[in-house]
């Protein structure tokens, strides 16, 4: 009964959005997503730092503690984005940033103006799962927040994190995923999901990624799950923490 009523209330989503889902079958929406995302994102952030900045400086508060051997903090971000990430950064800290979305990058030259403690790199168009620009073990650490919920493969972006990542290095990550399958969060999971994953860019609304993080071989892996303070109900079950390898 409950997978009949989650199928009708998705059906009637699903028609309330058929503009946009016509879009997507004429293979229009994808390139109108990708230059209309980053402005969203923009605002998003914004709101999601005054929400989440607490947790955040709880997060990267120990950044530092795996330095490596040069004496400079290395950092890889994934899918960074507008570089809302960048003020919890640790003065002196060596970024080097990745996204496959090319329209982020005139967001991300502003955040890097704005944030001089930080020494920038370079920035990577490429995905999370394939970035043969960057050494094998020539990082520190890696972050990515908001970033598993829509990667295409979450084993792959996974197994690259420990191939840059030194020995000892660590992979920090804040994410909202899947709420537990008993609450109405995950029912409304469920029934906006097709229309979620169109509109915001693949992200997947009911993904269990600490699943992932769980199975990826890490030596040591450090995860909380807790509810984000959030106004978006669907996107409040959060887990962050680390790994090291």
């Amino acid at each position: 009964m409950m997978a009949l009523t989650i199928f009708i209330l998705r059906l009637f989503v699903c028609i309330l959005a058929f503009p946009l889902f016509l879009l997507n079958t004429l293979g229009l929406w994808n390139q109108i997503c990708k230059k209309w995302f980053p402005y969203f994102m923009l605002r998003f952030t914004e709101r999601y730092n005054e929400q989440m900045a607490s947790k955040k400086r709880e997060l990267f508060s120990n950044l530092q503690d795996f330095v490596g051997p040069s004496g400079k903090l290395s950092l890889l971000e994934l899918g960074c984005g507008t570089g809302a990430n960048f003020k919890f950064y640790p003065p002196g800290c060596s970024v080097t940033c990745s996204d496959p979305n090319p329209n982020f990058e005139k967001f991300l030259i502003k955040s890097m103006a704005e944030n001089r403690h930080l020494q920038f790199e370079r920035f990577l168009l490429a995905s999370g799962e394939n970035m043969p620009q960057v050494a094998d073990g020539s990082m520190d650490v890696v972050v990515c927040t908001l970033v598993l919920c829509s990667v295409e493969s979450q084993e792959r972006i996974l197994q690259e994190v420990r191939r840059v990542l030194r020995p000892g290095g660590a992979f920090f990550f804040l994410e909202h995923v899947a709420a537990e399958s008993s609450t109405w969060t995950y029912f409304w999971q469920q029934i906006l999901h097709p229309f979620w994953y169109l509109l915001f860019d693949r992200c997947h609304l009911t993904r269990e990624s600490w699943k992932a993080l769980e199975g990826a071989s890490f030596s040591k892996v450090k995860l909380q799950h807790f509810q984000a303070p959030l106004s978006w109900k669907v996107v409040c079950p959060h887990i962050c923490g680390y790994t090291v390898k």
